[in-house]
């Protein structure tokens, strides 16, 4: 297997201990309902792990929650609510959103305020080795210490110092230099520290969780692009100067920015979608294949039109698992699984996956047709969906009621009248179900329903 590595820039061959994968990627900070550039993070690393599983590797998997900054400290005074109620919430609508896409849960989810102490003990180690100060209360760490600070980033301090997206504070240092430790304004939640009350900067808590939970050895550091600067590679500075230790991670791993329109998803341009409204209009299956459509380092442009495309070629899916099968030479699958693998294999190129999977999937209509025995293929074609995390299941959660035996009833209804060649009343079924939002679809083993 070939991964990119964000750190040299160059594909390079996956090598682990003990047959094992531990990978850290960066969560969300939970102020506000999770969007679909957070959803498509998600799923790019949830198949890149689903994958790794597939070809034999254990994966210990790691995603961290920010529930302590500035931004959440914000958006909880403006709901007037505590921190901690604002952070509780919109994690666990974010958990049960990352079901309903079918990502696997992590290995552990640990949470900034939850990893008090070993923050703490990273700081104190990192000022007693000269790598960071204090300076009323506020713990910063020098960047000129750390002799090859920008190697993720491809960035140098001076063109830093040019003004680039620095924190500006009167008692740094240096400009560059970045905050471990913010102390405590009023009004903030604090915590006890040996500078005084205060809380951890954005950076240091991905260091105290890593090595907590993956024991200093990362594989796969992941997130998306806009955390190379300057969440990575604060990151990285903090990590290798505590633990002495190069690299902090062997692979360092980002997904693609996701856009609308012109423009990539932002807040403060009030473009962004979030999970929960894409989940009343897409099925978990279309929002995925549209994804996943991309390479995963590639910016993707989102549409509905293109979800809804996705969605009809799911169908497709759908009707080539669902086929009668002949009874004569089996369809060889061997071929197809061996693309498939090529093309993950090459730095996990799930647009060539999916050209392989949809391969399939029309090859057993054509063969079913003609005979064959196409079963092991039809097990196969679910199988690498699987892979992928595509259900490959119809989706009725909208139904309001348990309409389900009413509507398969109907069906038959239809099908009886089609059967005795009562074609005028048998379509006014069809035509009246479609005005109720009910979409009929004849295939060769039966009508299926579903709602628009």
């Amino acid at each position: 297997m070939r991964l990119y590595n964000t750190l040299s820039r160059s594909v390079e061959e996956l090598v682990v201990e003990d047959n094992t994968v531990n990978m850290y990627v960066c969560g969300i900070t939970p102020y506000a309902p999770s969007h679909l550039g957070h959803a498509m993070c998600a799923i790019v690393f949830d198949v890149i792990r689903r994958y790794l599983e597939y070809k034999g590797y254990k994966v210990n998997f790691i995603q961290n929650f920010t529930d302590i900054d500035d931004k959440m400290i914000i958006a909880a005074n403006d709901e007037g609510i505590k921190v901690s109620e604002l952070a509780e919430r919109n994690i666990q609508a974010y958990l049960s959103e990352l079901g309903r896409l079918n990502v696997m849960e992590a290995s552990e989810y640990p949470r900034a305020t939850e990893e008090i102490d070993s923050i703490i003990q990273v700081i104190t180690d990192l000022i007693e080795k000269g790598y960071a100060y204090e300076i009323s209360g506020d713990v910063y760490f020098r960047v000129k210490q750390d002799e090859d600070y920008g190697k993720l980033s491809r960035r140098n301090i001076d063109d830093l110092l040019a003004g680039a997206r620095l924190e500006i504070e009167e008692t740094k240092e240096n400009p560059a230099d970045f905050a471990l430790w913010k102390s405590q304004k009023p009004g903030e939640p604090a915590w006890d520290s040996p500078w005084g009350q205060g809380r951890p900067g954005w950076h240091i808590e991905c260091t105290a969780m890593s090595l907590t939970y993956l024991n200093n050895k990362i594989d796969i550091h992941g997130g998306g692009q806009d955390l190379v600067f300057p969440h990575h590679e604060n990151e990285i500075a903090q990590s290798e100067s505590y633990t002495g230790v190069e690299p902090f991670a062997r692979y360092w791993m980002h997904n693609g920015t996701l856009g609308y329109g012109e423009e990539k998803m932002s807040k403060s341009l009030g473009n962004v979608f979030s999970i929960g409204e894409a989940l009343q209009v897409f099925s978990s299956d279309a929002l995925r294949m549209f994804f996943l459509s991309s390479h995963y380092r590639t910016p993707l442009v989102f549409s509905n039109e293109s979800v809804e495309g996705q969605q009809r070629a799911i169908e497709r899916l759908k009707s080539a698992v669902a086929s009668n099968s002949g009874e004569g030479e089996i369809l060889k699958t061997n071929p197809y699984r061996e693309r498939f693998e090529a093309a993950m294999d090459e730095d996990f190129n799930t647009p060539i996956a999916f050209s392989v999977i949809f391969d399939l999937a029309r090859d057993i209509n054509r063969e079913s047709s003609n005979g064959l025995n196409v079963n092991p293929a039809q097990d196969l074609l679910s199988e690498l969906a699987k892979v992928l995390g595509i259900t490959l299941e119809t989706d009725n959660s909208k139904a309001d009621g348990d309409i389900a035996p009413y509507l398969d009833l109907l069906l038959e209804v239809r099908e009886g009248l089609r059967k005795e060649k009562q074609f005028e009343l048998s379509d006014q079924i069809r035509d009246r179900l479609v005005d109720l939002g009910v979409s009929i679809e004849d295939t060769s083993t039966g009508a299926r329903w579903k709602l628009d």
